[in-house]
């Protein structure tokens, strides 16, 4: 296999998360009588980190004089409850495991809370996942590359031999950020059509399609 290295983006590329996203942000939403978020708003407010998806669900954002007391409530909840509805994609264990077993080391980077992230893994993907990085203090968010940089430490790979894998326009500039090539699901959080406009070079309908991807090095 041309790619050795494999690193995963976590929301909408190996886990839908997204109905918990959703119940975390309306319970602190509902701490302070704010209306509700739909599932296909909270769609298009997650990539960013948790600050900024509570900035896009909060009237008035930053500027709102609950926003740190609504972000601490969704931190709490969150942490709580990021296991209640999320579930792996079809297909998505299966392509860990092959590449496992082809000698692949795994690697997941996300800009969601840390704790929820290594969490996730060890619920999902305990055994095939070498590191698991999330949000934490020091370290910027994705679309930088410095969690890439350091999880490629962490697994003692070089870039020449890594590839990264996600579902969004925030992926698809760190991949470029870190100077990895980028293959971007479709049946994550964002569609093909969206992704192409963002530039995306390399598109997969399936997991399949991710590891015969891998699998021929033709990215």
């Amino acid at each position: 296999m041309k790619y050795t290295t494999v690193i995963f983006d976590l929301d909408g590329t190996l886990l839908n998360t997204l109905e918990d996203l959703m119940d975390a942000v309306n319970y602190a939403l509902e701490q302070f009588g704010y209306p509700q978020r739909t599932l296909e708003e909270i769609r298009t407010f997650v990539g960013n980190g948790v600050r900024k998806l509570m900035e896009r669900s909060l009237p008035d954002g930053t500027q709102n004089v609950h926003f740190e007391e609504a972000l601490a409530a969704f931190r709490a909840y969150y942490t709580e409850h990021c296991e209640d509805k999320t579930q792996a994609y079809d297909g998505v264990i299966e392509l860990m495991e092959r590449l496992k077993a082809e000698g692949c080391r795994l690697a997941i980077v996300s800009n969601k809370l840390d704790r929820a992230v290594k969490d996730l893994n060890q619920s999902y993907f305990k055994g095939m996942v070498q590191a698991a990085l999330g949000d934490q203090e020091g370290i910027r968010r994705k679309p930088a590359p410095d969690m890439v940089e350091n999880a490629l430490a962490e697994l003692n790979s070089s870039k020449s031999e890594a590839v990264y894998v996600g579902d969004s326009d925030v992926d698809i500039q760190t991949a470029a950020n870190s100077g990895l090539p980028c293959i971007s699901v479709s049946w994550g959080f964002r569609d093909a059509q969206f992704l192409r406009e963002c530039g995306a070079a390399v598109i997969a309908d399936t997991p399949q399609q991710v590891y015969d991807y891998i699998c021929r090095g033709i990215l």
